[in-house]
């Protein structure tokens, strides 16, 4: 009779087991979707903010070339010239980089980790050629 109780607890118990193995697996896969909604949220909210920072960045480098321009007045007639192409090009560097920040696409977090790398670099080359475009000009 003890043996017999023990095959039908048994056998009872392992009728639930699928059911449990499935109830499981559906928990598991609520809690993966939340993970993932998650991430999701964040990353959009990473690429918003980076979009602001480097708003703000691009605006900033407006401002200066706008300041380069107004001392253009004051430059002898040749440096004039060489500092007006100097500061063309890095007004149209700066629209190129807003350019290119505005078409991005949020396409997945590995591209936009690559993306981001590489932005902030030639933002980063852009910063110093204005540095160093102040830099002659006070000499």
């Amino acid at each position: 009779m003890a043996a017999f109780a023990f095959m039908a607890a048994t056998t009872f118990t392992s009728c639930n087991s699928p059911a449990k193995k499935v109830e499981e697996a559906q928990n598991d896969v609520k809690e993966a979707n939340q993970d993932l909604a998650k991430a999701n949220e964040e990353y959009l909210a990473d690429v918003e903010s980076f979009r602001k920072e480097t708003a703000d960045k691009i605006a900033a480098n407006d401002r200066s070339i706008a300041e380069f321009n107004s001392r253009i007045k004051e430059q002898k007639r040749e440096a004039a010239a060489d500092y007006k192409a100097k500061v063309a090009k890095l007004e149209q560097k700066n629209s190129d980089m807003k350019k290119h920040l505005d078409e991005y696409k949020a396409d997945g977090k590995e591209k936009w980790e690559k993306f981001k790398t590489e932005f902030n670099h030639d933002m980063e080359e852009l910063g110093k050629a204005f540095k160093d475009l102040t830099v002659k000009n006070v000499k």
